[in-house]
C-alpha cells in the first residue's frame, strides 16, 4: 500500500466520520442523555410504566450510537499515529492495512446504523406476499420470495412468524403474512414493499418457454400497544372461515381461522395459525391496527412533502429483477445496484440491496 493510498483513507475516514456528526450532532446526543438520566432518578419515574421504558430505550440507543461513534473516532485518532510512525521509518506497515480494514467496517455498519433511525425502524415488520397473475408460475414464484426472506430472518437473527398462509393450485402460495421480529427489522424491510419480477425458464412450462412473473410485497411496521386507533364494530366485518395450511390440533377440523375486513379503507387482515378463534382475531385486530397507523403516518407525510416515488406497489413498476435467463442477474431499478449472483441472492443475501436503498433514501431527504 503506497503512501498516497494510507493518506486517502485516512482523509476520507475523517471526511465520513464529520459527515455522520452533522447528521447526529454526538455533543447534543451526550447531553440528551445526561438529561434523561435525571429523569430516571425522579422518585415517580416508574409510575408510568410505559413512558419509563420509553425513556430507557432511548438511553440505551443513544448510548449505542455515543459508544461506536467514541470507538471509530479512537481509531482514526490510532491511524493519525501510526502513520507518523511510518513516516519515522518504523515497520508499522502491516498495522496500518487491518486499521483500514477495521475503520472502514466500522463506518459502515454505522453509517446503516444511523440510517435506520426513523421512528418506526426499530419496529417489527409485517410482511405480505401475492403473487400477480400468472396462475402457477407466479404462486411459485411468491414461495421462492417466501423462502429469500426467511433466509435473510435466519442470517440477521431476525425470528419470522407465519399468520397466514395459502396454499398455490399446483405449486406455490397464493399469499402468505408473516412477521418478521427482531431489532430494527421494519428499517430493513421496508425497502422490500414493490414489485418483484422474475425471469427465467418455466419448469412447469413443457417446452422449456421463457416466463415472467411478478409477485407484490407489502411491508408494515407492527406497533403493539402503542397505537392510538380506535376500530369500532360497526367499522369492520368479521368472517371465520376453516384453517386451510399445516398447523396445530384444531386446523381443518373449526372454523377458528378469523378475516377481518375494514370497510372504510377496504384493507383485508386474516389469521389463521393460532390454536382458537379467539387468538386469531386477536391476532388480525393488531395486524389491522398497524396497517391502519402505517396509513396515518403516509397521509401526515404527504402533507409534509410531496410522496417519494421509491416505492412502486403495482403490477408493471417493479422495484427489481431477477434474472435466471438467458444470463444471471438481480438488479434493483430504484438505486441500480445489482450482482450476478442470483443463487446467493435467493439464499437471502439480500443486504447489497437493502443497504443501498437505505442510503439512497437517505441522500433523498
Amino acid at each position: 500500500m503506497e503512501r498516497y493510498e494510507i493518506n486517502k483513507y485516512y482523509n476520507g475516514f475523517r471526511d465520513k466520520l464529520l459527515e455522520l456528526n452533522k447528521a447526529i450532532d454526538i455533543n447534543n446526543l451526550k447531553k440528551e442523555v445526561k438529561d434523561l438520566l435525571k429523569l430516571t432518578i425522579a422518585p415517580n419515574f416508574y409510575n408510568e410504566i410505559s413512558s419509563a421504558q420509553k425513556t430507557l430505550k432511548k438511553i440505551k440507543d443513544n448510548n449505542g450510537i455515543i459508544k461506536i461513534y467514541d470507538e471509530i473516532y479512537r481509531l482514526i485518532d490510532e491511524l493519525e499515529i501510526y502513520i507518523q510512525m511510518l513516516d519515522e521509518g518504523e515497520n508499522v506497515l502491516e498495522t496500518i492495512k487491518k486499521e483500514i480494514h477495521l475503520i472502514s467496517s466500522k463506518l459502515d455498519k454505522f453509517e446503516i446504523m444511523m440510517l435506520l433511525s426513523k421512528e418506526y425502524d426499530n419496529y417489527d415488520a409485517i410482511v405480505e406476499l401475492h403473487p400477480g397473475a400468472g396462475g402457477t408460475e407466479a404462486q411459485d414464484w411468491a414461495e421462492m420470495l417466501f423462502r429469500m426472506y426467511n433466509r435473510y430472518a435466519e442470517q440477521k437473527g431476525f425470528k419470522v412468524s407465519v399468520t397466514d398462509y395459502q396454499d398455490g393450485e399446483e405449486a406455490g402460495l397464493k399469499s402468505v403474512t408473516f412477521v418478521v421480529s427482531g431489532e430494527k427489522a421494519y428499517g430493513y424491510l421496508k425497502g422490500e414493499q414493490g414489485v418483484h419480477r422474475l425471469v427465467r425458464i418455466s419448469p412447469f412450462d413443457s417446452n422449456a418457454r421463457r416466463h415472467t412473473s411478478f409477485c407484490a410485497c407489502s411491508v408494515t411496521p407492527k406497533i403493539e400497544g402503542e397505537i392510538d386507533i380506535e376500530i369500532h364494530s360497526d367499522d369492520i366485518r368479521i368472517d371465520t372461515y376453516r384453517s386451510s395450511g399445516a398447523g396445530g390440533q384444531h386446523v381443518n377440523t373449526t372454523d377458528s381461522a378469523v378475516r377481518i375486513t375494514h370497510l372504510r379503507t377496504g384493507i383485508v387482515v386474516s389469521c389463521q395459525n393460532e390454536r382458537s378463534q379467539i387468538q386469531n382475531k386477536e391476532v388480525a385486530l393488531n395486524i389491522l391496527k398497524s396497517k391502519l397507523y402505517q396509513m396515518e403516518l403516509e397521509e401526515q407525510e404527504k402533507l409534509i412533502s410531496k410522496m417519494s416515488d421509491n416505492i412502486v406497489n403495482s403490477f408493471g413498476s417493479q422495484i427489481r429483477s431477477y434474472v435466471f435467463h438467458p444470463y444471471s442477474m438481480v438488479k434493483d431499478h430504484r438505486t441500480n445496484f445489482e450482482t450476478g449472483n442470483s443463487e446467493a441472492v435467493m439464499d437471502g443475501d439480500i443486504d447489497g440491496f437493502i443497504n443501498a436503498y437505505l442510503i439512497s433514501e437517505y441522500n433523498s431527504r
